[in-house]
């Protein structure tokens, strides 16, 4: 028993020294003001874009690397071919290299100077400081998570329904959409919600490519960082607290949908 309240004591002593008492610094701090003031901080046409501006990202990355995530994932375990090991490997390599690495490799690549930015800029087309490029940012960062899902509950699952539904005749399509589909279901929703979180909070990549142009290009994250070197507290801590609850909003449905056993 004493064993048992001191790894409980432990543990929730962990979460408040990192997540709670942080978390309920910031919406203090956001109130502190009044709430009149939180609410006009939040509600500012800039600030507006900035949420408008997080939400399309998310909304145009999230299903984009779930496609891929689940076409990488059927191919990295239904096939064997030559380089499997070193995709697998370049799955993961969003997770070892630093978002401000990536950001510049973007500007590199699309930027005016960049190998193709003269080609694009003369086709009239800005990827860099731009929608486009904060896109690319975002997608980088959140790629691997769809993809390392899913490929565990693709092994687990085997072939053997897969293979029952060729022989009586079905597609491969009509074999992914009503046997295989399913059955990743579970793996494919945690991924996604993963990956959800991951754009919502990204920072680094996105305040390279961005060229942070206020009410433009700048993210709600690159608003928290811009209000708060600017003094304004206020709208620094309101902007957090609204991404803390994107960020709750993320974790309960990352609850509601992951299956009771892996909870």
């Amino acid at each position: 028993m004493v064993t048992k309240l001191t790894l409980r004591f432990l543990v929730l002593g962990y979460l408040g020294l990192l997540i709670l008492i942080p978390t309920t610094a910031i919406v203090w701090r956001s109130l502190n003001s009044g709430l009149g003031a939180a609410w006009a901080s939040i509600t500012t046409p800039d600030t507006l874009h900035a949420v408008w501006l997080t939400v399309i990202v998310v909304l145009i990355a999230v299903p984009l690397n779930a496609i891929f995530g689940v076409l990488c994932a059927l191919l990295l375990v239904r096939h064997d071919f030559p380089g499997r090991a070193a995709l697998s490997a370049l799955i993961d390599l969003p997770l070892s290299v630093s978002p401000v690495v990536v950001g510049l490799a973007l500007v590199l690549a699309y930027g005016q100077i960049g190998w193709f930015g003269s080609w694009l800029q003369g086709h009239g087309v800005q990827i860099i400081f731009a929608l486009p490029g904060i896109v690319l940012a975002t997608m980088f960062v959140s790629l691997p998570y769809v993809a390392r899902e899913v490929v565990p509950v693709l092994e687990e699952i085997g072939t053997d329904q897969e293979q029952a539904a060729h022989t009586l005749g079905a597609s491969s399509f009509q074999t992914f959409r009503r046997v295989t589909l399913p059955a990743i279901q579970s793996g494919l929703s945690y991924g996604i919600v993963l990956a959800t979180a991951r754009s919502l909070g990204e920072f680094g990549a996105v305040s390279v490519v961005s060229g942070r142009l206020v009410g433009q290009t700048e993210t709600l994250t690159l608003v928290v960082q811009d209000r708060f070197q600017n003094f304004d507290l206020t709208g620094a801590y309101t902007a957090a607290v609204v991404l803390a609850l994107m960020a709750v909003a993320t974790l309960l449905a990352m609850n509601a949908l992951t299956p009771k056993e892996r909870t």
